[in-house]
């Protein structure tokens, strides 16, 4: 016999496989606790072929209740016996056929590893499906509302174009010019590591320079852009999401591409070959202050540069940087319009921007690399 003041339980064994099970006082929230698990080891440890469920002293059951008596059911049921109650007051069983208890349906079966994969694969397909579809439509979209904006300059808004541009731009002068002039330094030490065997030390300004033009600067430029800026945009639209400021724009009847990408992608299009321009002027400056610890003219320097250097290299490199620019940008408004409901939604939004972004320049500068051969460029 074990009781807790206010509830309590007697197991009792017979003949036959028969077993008794005593309920006492309330089967509530608070007192059912007490007694549910060591009733049920009871039941698990004789696994009667009949039990008895006595409840005539039962004086209250909830929901709890009838829950623990559907539990002795369904363990009853497991180990093929019967189970029957008695004594149960009639607003009791009448709370037990609301409940359904006899209807009760049993869980399905774990699904197997082959399935579990199955339904995995499955569902990331889905899911890629749907990033797919998204993203067509969005480039669709915006390059419609951009192509617009292009050619009736007046439907664009200038005022926030221009201060995105100064937060995008002007703000990130200082750590895009920090990271140029440290990657051509960089750069020149490294290769000078190589070529001072040949005592060819002189043509680390090609080197440097070719590297810069063509590949270097536009990635370095756009990569921290995607960080700071796509992110930025990524969580400014995704706060407008989640405090359903959006909405309330599609309610007046306003377009969220034409009143939020579009300022952006302007912006962001705008500045990024100017921000490369300075990234490239940094990284020659870099590359020329070690060549200058060498021993190496400023003449000779300039003369190598000059020499390796040329209009095509300078022009398929800025090109490369409004396409970087139009990705980032656009992927960062994205990211945002598709933010969900959560305290983590709008930073979920914002990293996904910055890795889509990483993703989308990576296969874009592959492109390049590949049509620029074929073009001999």
């Amino acid at each position: 016999m074990e009781d807790t003041g206010q509830s309590g339980f007697e197991f009792q064994t017979g003949e036959d496989g028969q077993a008794r099970l005593v309920l006492k006082g309330r089967l509530d929230r608070d007192t059912t606790a007490s007694i549910w698990r060591s009733s049920t080891q009871n039941l698990h440890q004789s696994k009667p072929r009949r039990l008895i469920v006595q409840a005539d002293d039962v004086t209250y059951c909830d929901g709890t209740g009838v829950a623990l008596l559907t539990e002795y059911r369904l363990i009853q049921e497991q180990n093929g016996g019967q189970i029957e109650v008695r004594g149960l007051r009639p607003e009791f069983q009448q709370l037990m056929t609301l409940f359904g208890t006899d209807r009760l349906i049993t869980p399905p079966q774990p699904p197997g590893p082959i399935t579990s994969f199955v339904n995995g694969v499955g569902k990331w397909a889905a899911y890629m499906f749907g990033e797919f579809r998204d993203g067509v439509n969005f480039t669709g979209e915006s390059s419609i509302k951009l192509i617009k904006a292009v050619s009736d300059p007046g439907s664009l808004r200038w005022r926030d174009t221009l201060l995105i541009a100064e937060k995008a731009g002007a703000n990130a002068v200082g750590i895009t010019g920090l990271l140029g002039f440290l990657i051509g330094l960089i750069l020149a030490f490294q290769s000078a590591a190589a070529l001072r065997q040949f005592g060819a030390q002189v043509f680390v300004a090609d080197l440097v320079t070719i590297v810069l033009l063509r590949e270097l600067g536009p990635l370095l430029t756009a990569f921290i852009l995607a960080s700071r800026s796509g992110s930025a945009f990524a969580a400014e639209l995704g706060t407008m999401k989640v405090n359903e400021e959006i909405d309330a724009l599609i309610t007046m009847g306003l377009d969220p591409v034409q009143f939020l990408v579009v300022p952006r992608m302007v912006a962001v299009i705008c500045i990024i070959p100017l921000l490369t321009m300075f990234t490239l002027l940094l990284g020659v400056i870099g590359c020329g202050l070690v060549m200058a610890s060498w021993n190496i003219p400023v003449a000779l320097f300039l003369e190598r540069i000059r020499y390796a250097a040329t209009l095509t290299d300078f022009f398929g490199g800025m090109v490369k940087t409004f396409v970087f620019g139009a990705l980032l940008a656009g992927l960062g408004c994205l990211r945002g319009l598709q933010t969900g409901t959560g305290p983590s939604a709008v930073g979920d939004s914002a990293t996904r921007a910055v890795v889509s972004g990483f993703i989308a320049i990576i296969m874009a500068d592959g492109v390049f690399a590949v049509m620029y051969y074929y073009l001999g460029i």
